[in-house]
């Protein structure tokens, strides 16, 4: 599998674009807007762009959705708690000094622990409320994508409609520290780190 990160956007986003060797399909976990650098990425591997990923509701990982869509005529998949943040999208987004943004078109609603398929690749769905209702982290082979809910030696901020500290901290203690201490975690934010380090090291938990 083919891992290419693109960092996005005035609150530096990371949008992970996911590429199967073999059938050339490919996912890109959250979409911050528009971008010719992961539009280069399809061309250059001779991807066909099948799923997008949504972490989570905010607009900061959404807001690229129509225009991918448009483009690439792919799949847009959140889970179903996120639906009202998602669908609020024109008001929230005032919070933040923006004056508008589009609603974002969703495809499918996902649920905790559903799979999808990709060439050979499968992910796992894990839902780890706390940063919002809907957040979860996508999970494939050696790698956990964690949107906003595990930083590196941080977690998402809790303080937005939504939020639930104790949730959070739910969600990371008994669903991704589960996981391999060797575990890649690719962030929403900031740099990459593992499960392991996390556990020894995150002030946050």
């Amino acid at each position: 599998m083919i891992l290419k990160q693109f960092t996005i956007g005035s609150l530096e986003n990371n949008n992970y674009l996911l590429i199967d060797e073999k059938s050339k399909e490919a996912v890109l976990i959250d979409c911050t807007q528009d971008c010719t650098d992961i539009d280069n990425a399809l061309k250059e591997y001779g991807a066909k762009l099948k799923y997008i990923l949504l972490t989570h509701g905010h607009f900061d990982h959404i807001l690229g959705v129509n225009d991918f869509k448009r483009k690439y005529d792919c799949k847009v998949l959140l889970h179903e708690a996120d639906k009202t943040l998602a669908d609020s999208v024109t008001e929230f987004v005032k919070n933040f000094g923006i004056d508008e943004a589009d609603v974002q078109e969703i495809d499918e609603y996902i649920r905790d622990n559903q799979i999808i398929k990709f060439g050979e690749n499968s992910i796992k769905v894990i839902h780890t409320p706390g940063h919002t209702k809907g957040g979860v982290c996508y999970f494939v082979g050696d790698k956990l994508f964690s949107g906003d809910t595990l930083f590196y030696e941080s977690v998402g901020r809790t303080d937005l409609p939504d939020g639930n500290f104790a949730h959070i901290k739910s969600s990371i203690e008994e669903r991704l520290f589960k996981l391999d201490d060797n575990i890649q975690v690719y962030a929403g934010h900031g740099h990459s780190t593992t499960i392991g380090h996390e556990k020894a090291n995150n002030q946050f938990l």
